[in-house]
């Protein structure tokens, strides 16, 4: 459908469809590439072809630009399929040089920070480093887990014999 923006938000663009109605078009709908700022891409009173990919059961109207652009052209990989890195190997799964190349495929795993340098820092400076850093730990952990704790009684078997 095409409809008219009649307002820009931070985090999407308001458009006025046929028969009074009006949707929305996220941010994230309305291109392929990442777009920062929505009022450098879309003005007030464009005219825009928009598709309704969703209406809520209060009646919200969810619309995209970027599903009627043609795809994304997808750079092609060097050294054919499957090849990470064209770098000479080292035999022991890495590149000659030491580091590897960033992996651009895969979920991306959290790593921990390298230990801050505690080249002139007293004991109880250290200590208190390694409190804190604990802390920001178990916090994490109880987060993740919900509260949840122990063993086998928090699962419901609370001893008893066979």
């Amino acid at each position: 459908m095409e409809g008219r923006i009649t307002g820009i938000k931070p985090f999407g663009a308001f458009v006025a469809l046929s028969e009074g109605r009006v949707g929305m078009v996220h941010i994230s709908e309305v291109s392929n590439a990442y777009v920062q700022d929505i009022a450098a891409v879309l003005h007030e009173g464009e005219t825009v072809k928009v598709k309704v990919i969703n209406i809520s059961p209060e009646g919200k109207i969810a619309l995209s630009i970027k599903q009627l652009l043609p795809p994304p052209e997808r750079p092609a990989r060097e050294g054919g399929r499957g090849a990470r890195s064209s770098g000479p190997r080292d035999g022991r799964g890495g590149t000659r040089g030491g580091k590897r190349p960033p992996r651009d495929d895969g979920p991306r795993v959290w790593q921990p920070r390298p230990p801050a340098r505690s080249d002139n820092l007293s004991f109880e400076d250290m200590m208190s480093r390694f409190k804190s850093q604990s802390e920001e730990k178990m916090a994490d952990l109880d987060h993740e887990s919900g509260g949840r704790r122990g063993g086998y009684a928090s699962r419901g078997r609370r001893g008893g014999g066979r």
